[in-house]
């Protein structure tokens, strides 16, 4: 499913315009990066949460050249999956129970 599939499930489901659902959607994705950017946790109960992680820097060495290079430090997004949404793909039926 992709951003656009979203789009049209939530027009269907809840009898709205695409241009409606569109906008809802967008709504609540820039909600979630503007709070993940401000350093804040995302919990979406029975799906999952999203968090930034910090990297530090390190050390890496090329295989082909061996030559060392720095990896700068960087923040990252980490996904952990809701205990529902796991049970549902766990059953493997895609519906929720």
């Amino acid at each position: 499913m992709n951003k656009s599939d979203l789009i049209e499930a939530l027009a269907t489901d809840q009898k709205i315009t695409i241009s409606t659902s569109s906008g809802i959607v967008d709504t609540i994705l820039a909600a979630m990066t503007e709070s993940l950017a401000r350093g804040e946790k995302v919990e979406i109960r029975g799906f999952g949460s999203l968090k930034i992680t910090h990297r530090i820097s390190y050390l890496f060495s090329n295989p082909r050249t061996g030559k060392k290079m720095e990896i700068k430090p960087r923040k990252s997004v980490l996904f952990t999956v809701g205990r529902e949404l796991k049970r549902t793909v766990d059953d493997g039926d895609g519906k929720k129970k």
